[in-house]
């Protein structure tokens, strides 16, 4: 059984709509006018449990909207959604105890003058975590997360890295099967980022939890997800393997060649220029042709670096949303 199923997700808002002016301000206080935004359309996906999932798309594209849906925020129009077997909104107990959101935007709820360490306790007592359940999990959590400089402390007087590590904290220790992860790095530096992405992927892995993860940082998907899932205006365009997208979507290779000072080669003959100087080019070249194309450089010219790799990932998402998936 899929640990999260959705079919035909729609998702529509009211929203008012007035003119310009003071005049239409005053006739707004009495007869209002609405337009109906349809925010997520005809939307269906199926995760298995311990499926690592990305969820990409713009701003405004309906991610959000979608992840509030699956945890249970929000009420769709229509449409058949089930995680972990439960209708999400119905907001069960049993539903609730097993889920968690964690979002870049807000890592971390409840009062700011609660240690980190009483926080944790806090969340034992609301999903009823066993004595023992809570010290495995907190040793765990301690260790992965490396909370131990920031237990004793404040939650206000946290980092905003800081608060996301305690965030992340108060959602696992009660061991949720299915996590959403909206925007997980945001604001983060570069030593954080590397470490959250570290432990989401140790977490999936020993946890077998499901994972549906929204991110802007194309890094994060790439090294956290296998198969992704792109919506944009709405509607699902693309759901499968990441690199299957950018197979069909970029059929050429990027070469990055370096030779020795003073050879001047003309780049021209080996592929279709982007980026040259004398010594130094980087080549698009047709993914049949790539192979054939190396070993002439190698053979040809004095190379002292070459790397063959795919066109990044931001391109070839945002030619996604420009044309779309055939």
């Amino acid at each position: 059984m899929a640990a999260i199923h959705v079919n035909d997700l729609g998702m529509t808002f009211r929203a008012p709509l007035r003119e310009e002016g003071l005049r239409a301000a005053a006739n707004s206080l009495f007869k209002r006018e609405h337009r109906q935004i349809e925010a997520v359309r005809q939307v269906s996906f199926d995760l298995d449990p311990g499926e690592v999932v990305g969820f990409l798309g713009p701003n405004g594209a309906g991610k959000t909207t979608t992840l509030k849906i699956l945890s249970g925020i929000l009420q769709p129009s229509r449409g058949d959604v089930r995680v972990l077997a439960h209708v999400p909104w119905r907001r069960e107990r049993a539903f609730l105890r097993q889920i968690a959101m964690v979002r870049g935007s807000r890592p971390i709820g409840g009062p700011g003058e609660l240690t980190v360490l009483d926080s944790l306790r806090f969340q034992k007592v609301i999903y009823e975590v066993s004595d023992n359940a809570f010290a495995n999990a907190l040793a765990e959590l301690r260790r992965m997360l490396d909370l131990d400089p920031i237990l004793n402390r404040q939650v206000r007087a946290l980092s905003l890295g800081e608060r996301m590590r305690a965030g992340l904290a108060m959602s696992l220790v009660y061991r949720p099967r299915v996590l959403f992860l909206d925007e997980p790095t945001l604001g983060l530096d570069v030593s954080a980022v590397g470490a959250m992405r570290r432990f989401i992927a140790r977490y999936a892995r020993e946890s077998g939890a499901t994972i549906l993860l929204t991110s802007h940082y194309m890094a994060d998907v790439e090294s956290l997800c296998q198969r992704i899932l792109l919506i944009d205006k709405g509607s699902l365009r693309y759901d499968g393997p990441l690199a299957r997208l950018s197979a069909s979507l970029t059929p050429f290779k990027v070469l990055n060649v370096e030779v020795t000072v003073g050879t001047g080669p003309v780049w021209e003959e080996f592929g279709e220029v982007t980026e040259a100087s004398a010594d130094r080019a980087t080549l698009r070249v047709h993914r049949d042709r790539a192979p054939a194309a190396t070993a002439r450089l190698l053979a040809e010219l004095p190379v002292t670096d070459l790397s063959v790799g795919d066109p990044p990932l931001e391109s070839v998402i945002d030619r996604v949303y420009r044309e779309g998936v055939a």
